[in-house]
């Protein structure tokens, strides 16, 4: 049974590879997000593990990924250095299956890695958003509009999904390709910018629907909800 560790620090990863082996997991690891999730659209692992002491980007990067991995069920189980109740929360919203602070105890590595494994075995994953007449759900992706299908492309519905989770914070160009693409933004840049002109009139996204998706050439994309200063205004 083989473990996905998008693992950077070299230490770490050792510590984490020594404990697995020794509960007879083998660890295949992972130095950036893009190498990961590519060979995730390849092949498939038992479980992914992945330490957060990593770049922002990068970590917004692997939050957005987790927040749109439309019908993924490999369990994700975060490490991290920071055990707030505010980073967990995060991190389990975003559809991360559990959340281990560093430094870890071996034996309780391994038990919630356990938990985890029969827990996901038996789950049925629902997530769905209620958002000003909008719907997604995201098993089927159907996207409603005031209870009418729209129809979307997969990757239309992931990067739909992607903005309508996380209203009011811009995305990175970056952050959406490797999140939906795998790739990075010299590749797929053009791309996003036709799925969010397409997004825009699919949807008729506007003022007077208190939704739009803003675009902020330095920053990229995010979902703006539209208050009444801006309908009278």
């Amino acid at each position: 049974m083989t473990i996905a560790c998008y693992i950077n620090d070299d230490i770490v990863f050792h510590q984490v590879q020594s404990v697995l082996s020794r509960a007879s997991f083998d660890c295949e690891r992972f130095l950036s997000e893009t190498s990961l999730l590519r060979t995730l659209r390849r092949r498939s692992f038992a479980l992914i593990l992945v330490d957060t002491d990593i770049a922002p980007p990068a970590e917004e990067r692997v939050f957005s990924w987790l927040n749109c991995r439309t019908g993924e069920s490999t369990p994700v189980i975060l490490l991290s250095p920071v055990h707030s109740a505010e980073q967990v929360a995060l991190a389990l919203d975003a559809g991360a299956d559990d959340f281990i602070a560093k430094p870890f105890d071996p034996i309780e590595l391994v038990a919630r890695l356990h938990a985890v494994l029969r827990r996901c075995n038996h789950r049925s994953v629902h997530r769905s958003i209620e958002l000003e007449g909008f719907s997604l759900d995201r098993e089927s992706r159907i996207f409603l509009d005031r209870g009418i299908v729209i129809d979307l492309t997969p990757r239309e519905f992931s990067m739909a999904w992607l903005l309508f989770s996380s209203p009011g914070i811009y995305l990175s160009r970056e952050t959406i390709s490797v999140a939906i693409w795998g790739v990075d933004s010299e590749i797929a840049g053009r791309t996003i910018e036709q799925h969010i002109y397409k997004l825009r009139k699919k949807l008729q996204l506007c003022v007077e629907r208190r939704v739009m998706i803003r675009t902020a050439y330095t920053r990229g994309y995010r979902l703006e909800l539209c208050g009444e200063e801006a309908l009278t205004g």
